[in-house]
């Protein structure tokens, strides 16, 4: 990949996903690990040997972020389960928003510090019934912390490299904002940081030199950002619905990218092909070495 040209995206799975979400790096055996939400399926992919496993999860999965024991957190509709990829097996259910059922989990992600942060969403996408939540493992257990409420469709989020700032998307509303993460892990100043005019925020992650990036479904595009919440260019995607981004490869300069096919109508996928699959390009600025959950003892 060193020789292609910078932020020029190429198919590099063509999956067909029906909702790609959530790529996350993992160094340690050089693959990329993503899902495909309505399909339930758990995806890996090694770009070296071109090897593409997958696994089917007893429910929806809308993200997967590594525990230091080598498991997975799994974001599930109802809560949060643990995922053994040597096995494929499921556990430790852990039940979020109960009292909740048009409820399901959206996208998260590990901050500095080793916690985890995931929003809620209205599975119809109509009520704003969705929250923000962090999580931290205590004992043998998951303490789940809710923050922040009133989201229809909560996604990114992301954490500065820094640790000290969460960004967190309302897609529908267009809208990324932004919070002050305290030293006790609660939230403050909440202020928004950025509002599209074309096409609606998706995942969100950082690199390391804070840049925010945005995935943009229905907007062909990834935008990014400054930390001062400056617009920088966009990079052109072949397909409408860009849902995440994530930085891998040696140097974290490899950027994946996820797609969905989801919405679509059958002339916009005559004319995209490709959409739902992953793509790859290069950047100038390294990524951040994805974190991992943190175990108490």
């Amino acid at each position: 990949m060193t020789s292609s040209p910078l932020h020029q995206p190429e198919c590099l799975l063509d999956l067909h996903a029906t909702l790609g979400e959530g790529p996350v790096w993992i160094s340690s055996e050089k693959s990329l690990y993503f899902v495909d939400i309505p399909e339930a399926r758990i995806h890996r992919f090694t770009p070296a040997t071109g090897a593409h496993e997958s696994w089917s999860a007893p429910d929806r999965v809308a993200f997967l972020l590594p525990v230091e024991d080598g498991t997975f957190l799994a974001g599930m509709p109802d809560g949060l389960r643990r995922f053994d990829p040597k096995n494929g097996t499921f556990s430790d259910h852990k039940l979020v928003e109960p009292e909740k059922p048009g409820n399901r989990l959206n996208d998260g992600c590990i901050d500095p510090q080793g916690r985890l942060w995931f929003g809620t969403m209205d599975d119809g996408e109509e009520q704003p019934s969705g929250s923000i939540y962090r999580v931290v493992h205590e004992g043998a257990a998951l303490n789940v912390t809710h923050h922040d409420e009133g989201y229809t469709v909560s996604n990114g989020p992301a954490v500065s490299p820094c640790g000290k700032t969460l960004y967190v998307c309302d897609s529908p509303e267009q809208t990324i904002y932004a919070f002050d993460i305290q030293s006790d892990g609660e939230l403050a100043n909440e202020r928004v940081f950025a509002r599209l005019e074309q096409g609606y925020p998706d995942g969100i992650v950082t690199d390391s030199e804070g840049t925010v990036w945005s995935g943009v479904w229905g907007g062909s595009r990834i935008m990014r950002f400054k930390p001062d919440g400056t617009e920088l260019s966009s990079i052109p995607m072949p397909v409408t619905n860009v849902t995440k981004v994530a930085f891998g490869g040696d140097d974290l300069k490899t950027v994946f990218v996820t797609t969905a096919r989801k919405g679509l109508d059958a002339e916009t996928l005559a004319k995209e092909p490709q959409a739902g699959s992953l793509f790859v390009f290069r950047t100038d600025v390294a990524g951040v070495d994805q974190q991992v959950f943190r175990l108490n003892g």
